[in-house]
């Protein structure tokens, strides 16, 4: 009886900063009496399940399957204290995880500005757009009252590791007026907010944070994972930071860079330079820019994931994205403000204007015509992979072409692309894989035929799951997504989590016809569901090879992919 109060007092010692419990003994029996579920309860559950394996008291095994991925999350990122006093002032999607406060600012500009004057910044706009990247990345949150999971700002901020509220429908934001007002609140610019894109809250004023803590013990457990887990874990990463970062977490590849996102911000006019070309002499010049831009980026990927998988998504911009804002140049053109300039910018904007441009001239349809665009990027690719062969590197690229439906329209650009790849390295032995992007029912549909070229395919699932439901993903989220999974029309949004019956269904059909066509074809998924643990279980039992998702969640997919592995519920 004293040696087990001595081992109950030293239990009661190690755990008191996590968690409040009581140890006792009464009539023979051991009670366990927790007051109150600690703020760190998350430390207390990967810290006990690490060191009951230590000690042999329980097997790794069963250490990964008493700790959830959702637990795991909440010790990777800031969130609010749960013991201070405030009250959310507007609820939106839970967009990124993470927590953060700071002054609002309206423009991108205005946060780059403030940020440098030392103060920390909520980016607050009704959407973004890629001309906002350098205030997104200045800012310490971001707040959107239109968008859903899959928006621009949601998967930018996932990607930088920013927390994000998204489609806060509730949130009027008027950026001339340079305020947001919520009922009868009024916030202006300059004004302090804060929000949790873990739970979706914003809140007036400052809230305490509880910082991330990065402990041995979450390591070990991440190590036990990846000796159990079946699926590899890569990361979509788009720069040799985010490479960096993503390797550090234990990202084992590049699942997905998305090149439309190297040129965002004062890199916009690399990519619209190329597309409002009027002769062929401005374009050749214009690709020239590009192309040189592209090869120092895509040196940085290689390097920092030598030995590893690089897979680079040729350009896939939905075309509104690279033009100037028409309705702009239309206005300053109305009021007589416009320059000479402008008015060039608004002729070929018009003419390449689209009223339906995500289902419009993007992905492969880009490359069919603007060739030498895509050969560009391929060009600078095997010249960066050769430059790393040279300093006696590993370099392992992959190209993969977007959107492609027809097995026609994919052997078209491919033969362009391996053609491109033998000019380019003049008789030198890189091999470069060249595969496709799942994203459309059809493509899904006849998987089996793409197999037969494609050395590798990528489900994008979040145009899959757009494509599929017919759900606008920029639109529905906010507006229509949350009633219909509270009036249960739908078990939850297929946006966070995949819908199994249906997209789910595709995917499944798919890998089975590629299985049987070329088994030696390569199948993962690079849509936001690969960090998704519901998801990630769902891909393991269907026979994926890897799940990419952002360098933030590569931990929580470690995790969920061991746990599905050894049979424990996710």
């Amino acid at each position: 009886h004293a040696e087990l109060l001595e081992v109950l007092a030293a239990l009661e010692e190690r755990y008191r900063d996590m968690c409040d419990v009581e140890f006792t003994v009464e009539r023979g029996r051991l009670w366990v009496l927790q007051t109150r579920v600690g703020k760190r309860s998350a430390r207390a559950a990967v810290r006990m399940a690490v060191d009951m394996a230590n000690e042999g008291l329980i097997t790794r095994r069963d250490a990964i399957g008493r700790v959830e991925p959702g637990q795991l999350e909440r010790l990777l990122h800031p969130r609010f204290d749960l013991e201070a006093d405030y009250e959310v002032l507007v609820s939106g999607l839970a967009a990124s995880p993470g927590a953060a406060s700071g002054v609002v600012c309206f423009t991108w500009e205005e946060a780059v500005e403030r940020t440098e004057a030392g103060d920390d910044v909520i980016l607050v706009r009704e959407e973004t757009s890629p001309e906002d990247i350098e205030g997104m990345v200045a800012a310490r949150g971001i707040v959107t009252s239109r968008g859903g999971l899959v928006s621009h700002a949601a998967v930018v901020a996932r990607g930088l590791g920013r927390p994000a509220v998204c489609g806060a429908a509730d949130l009027e934001v008027d950026e001339h007026a340079r305020e947001l007002r919520v009922g009868d609140v009024v916030i202006a610019a300059g004004d302090t907010i804060s929000l949790d894109g873990t739970t979706g809250e914003v809140v007036l004023g400052t809230v305490p944070l509880v910082e991330p803590e990065a402990t041995p013990e979450v390591e070990q457990l991440l190590a036990w994972a990846d000796e159990f887990r079946r699926l590899h874990v890569h990361a979509n990463a788009d720069t040799a930071e985010d490479t960096a970062r993503a390797r550090a977490n234990g990202a084992e590849g590049i699942g997905l860079c998305r090149t439309e996102h190297m040129f965002l911000g004062d890199r916009l006019p690399l990519v619209r330079d190329v597309i409002l070309a009027e002769d062929e002499a401005s374009r050749v010049t214009a690709l020239e820019r590009l192309h040189e831009q592209q090869r120092e980026d895509f040196l940085g990927l290689l390097v920092e994931m030598d030995g590893l998988p690089v897979t680079v998504r040729l350009l896939d911009p939905p075309l509104h994205e690279f033009l100037p804002d028409i309705e702009e140049l239309r206005i300053a053109e109305a009021t007589g403000r416009a320059t000479t300039e402008d008015l060039e910018l608004l002729e070929a904007a018009e003419k390449l204007e689209e009223h339906n441009p995500m289902l419009g001239t993007r992905g492969v349809r880009l490359g069919v015509l603007l060739p030498e665009l895509y050969r560009a990027q391929v060009r600078a690719l095997t010249e960066a992979t050769m430059q790393r062969l040279a300093a006696d590197g590993d370099p392992r690229p992959q190209v993969m072409i977007p959107l492609t439906v027809t097995m026609a329209e994919f052997a078209h650009v491919a033969e362009d692309m391996r053609a491109t790849i033998a000019r380019t390295s003049s008789g030198v032995p890189v091999h470069i894989p060249v595969g496709t992007m799942i994203e459309t029912p059809r493509a899904a549909l006849v998987a089996g035929d793409l197999v037969t070229d494609a050395e590798f395919c990528s489900f994008g699932t979040n145009d899959l799951t757009q494509l599929t439901f017919g759900f606008s993903r920029d639109d529905i989220g906010a507006k229509l997504l949350p009633q219909y999974v509270e009036e249960g029309l739908l078990d939850h949004d297929p946006f966070a989590q995949l819908d199994q019956e249906g997209v789910g269904r595709l995917v499944a059909d798919a890998v089975q016809a590629g299985a049987r066509v070329a088994p030696h074809v390569h199948f993962g998924v690079c849509g936001e569901h690969g960090g998704d643990p519901k998801s990630i279980a769902f891909f393991h039992r269907i026979g994926l090879e890897y799940v990419s998702c952002s360098p933030f969640r590569v931990p929580i997919a470690r995790l969920a992919a061991a746990r599905v592995a050894i049979g424990a519920p996710v």
